[in-house]
């Protein structure tokens, strides 16, 4: 009885947290900043460490994109090495593009970047589900396709902070302290899950329950790649 009503209580916070995907505003979907935030960037001048970091943690930990993401890399990973280079690979890849990307200045539309996002949550989802060798006869590279969605989540955010028109000075210790707060608040996001996530494999219907599970993570992916199309070619027209 105890393991039934946790592999329930487990699924029910699955369900729960893509329902709140699919009821937030449009730009909370995805790499958005608060307008407090937003004005505070504009705003800034000169080095501002731990501030910065603040901001980096508080958008892992509220970013559905980013936390959709990792709960499908993690979700059949059960050696903490393991988690731990996943995480690392995601993390070298969106770090190195929103540090380049801000920069240098390289930015794409952010409803294309953010539709890619949420393809990448539904890429994670299938793969958990065994699509990929059960209907095409092939399985993509894990490690790999980790990196290349990473990166192109840190160029998502890129996008954003370059249209703030962020201020130079001080801007690469910022930046740097705003990834240090990202992974904190990476750390922090993913710590909840896996206690989660442990007590939920140790129940008996954990497979079964996980293909629920999965199928609804797809479709929150795809509901992201639907709002953030119909955003890009709103503004096409």
């Amino acid at each position: 009885m105890r393991e039934r009503v946790t592999g329930r209580f487990a699924l029910a916070i699955f369900l729960a947290a893509l329902a709140l995907v699919a009821l937030a505003p449009t730009d909370a979907l995805a790499h958005d900043v608060t307008t407090g935030d937003r004005g505070y960037i504009q705003t800034i001048l000169g080095v501002h460490l731990i501030p910065f970091a603040y901001l980096g943690a508080k958008h892992m930990v509220t970013g559905y994109d980013h936390l959709l993401f990792l709960l499908g890399v993690i979700f059949f990973l059960y050696r903490l090495r393991d988690i731990g280079l996943y995480v690392t690979l995601f993390a070298v890849g969106h770090s190195t593009t929103l540090l380049i990307g801000v920069i240098m200045g390289v930015g794409v539309n952010s409803h294309l970047v953010d539709a890619i996002i949420g393809l990448s949550v539904v890429y994670k989802a299938l793969d958990n589900l065994g699509v990929y060798t059960r209907w095409f006869g092939f399985q993509p590279n894990t490690k790999a396709a980790t990196l290349i969605f990473g990166l192109f989540h840190g160029l998502g955010l890129a996008t954003k902070i370059i249209d703030f028109e962020m201020a130079s000075d001080g801007m690469i210790p910022n930046l740097v302290a705003f990834n240090v707060g990202v992974e904190i608040g990476q750390l922090l996001a993913l710590s909840a899950i896996l206690v989660v996530m442990t007590h939920w494999r140790q129940t008996r219907r954990f497979l079964q329950q996980a293909v629920v599970a999965n199928v609804a993570v797809a479709a929150a992916g795809i509901a992201l790649i639907a709002i953030q199309l119909a955003g890009y070619f709103g503004e096409s027209t």
